[in-house]
């Protein structure tokens, strides 16, 4: 299994129970080595091999160099979780938004997924001599709430993530290919101190019908499920982890 993003919050979450799930995992990041290193000693401890790959989803020579990589130090992979994702800084209206952030947060959340589905299936597909696998897209929330007055374009971003989830799955459904999404809610990560908005997750949490936010190991559950054998007969779907919201 490749994890974008793997290096913490429901990434890290994810590579984990892969590990326990019986995954070799490659554990993609782009800057914290020591945090990606961390959660690859536990998928070793887990008894299963780890790779740790820095790279930018966002550049499309990275993306084909950590598959490469994977093909050489773990094998054909058979699972990607397209996790990576940046969420912008602070709070801001559309009417505030620059075109050269924009651009970036597409370039890392929807480009980013795309170019690696896009590896992905030249590996998995059948029609390429693959034997199946399994994509799951990590959307959000945000994509079916619209997120305004917070960031509306992460949101847009996710909706983006929605749809080539549907297209996709229908695309490469007879090439043995399961194509889904897990959209997250408000989930207690660091996504929300890296985005300038520590008191996010207080301020929220009232506001779910649960009253709490999710846990990194709840949406990784739903992400395992999704690309597991118990999962056999779902493509094109979209789960939401969201405490009843």
């Amino acid at each position: 299994m490749i994890v974008t993003g793997g290096s913490r919050g429901i990434g890290a979450a994810t590579a984990r129970l892969a590990a326990l799930a019986g995954y070799d995992v490659c554990i993609n990041y782009v800057r914290d080595t020591g945090a990606a290193e961390r959660v690859a000693a536990d998928v070793r401890a887990a008894g299963r091999r780890a790779l740790v790959v820095q790279a930018d989803v966002a550049r499309e020579a990275d993306v084909e160099r950590m598959f490469q990589a994977t093909d050489r130090e773990l094998g054909r992979v058979s699972a990607l979780v397209n996790n990576a994702a940046i969420p912008g800084e602070g709070r801001r209206r559309v009417e505030s938004l620059q075109a050269d952030k924009v651009n970036a947060l597409l370039a890392a959340n929807v480009t980013g997924s795309i170019i690696c589905a896009r590896e992905a299936i030249r590996r998995m597909s059948t029609k390429h001599g693959g034997a199946g696998g399994a994509i799951v897209n990590v959307s959000s929330l945000a994509s079916r709430l619209g997120a305004a007055g917070l960031w509306v374009d992460y949101a847009a971003s996710k909706g983006a993530i929605d749809s080539f989830t549907i297209g996709l799955a229908q695309e490469v459904a007879e090439e043995g290919i399961r194509v889904n999404a897990v959209r997250p809610g408000l989930i207690d990560t660091d996504i929300h101190l890296l985005s300038g908005i520590p008191d996010r997750l207080a301020r929220s949490a009232k506001l779910i019908p649960m009253k709490r936010a999710g846990t990194a190991e709840e949406a990784a559950q739903a992400i395992l499920w999704l690309a597991s054998p118990a999962a056999s007969y779902v493509s094109g779907a979209i789960l939401d982890v969201g405490g009843a919201r």
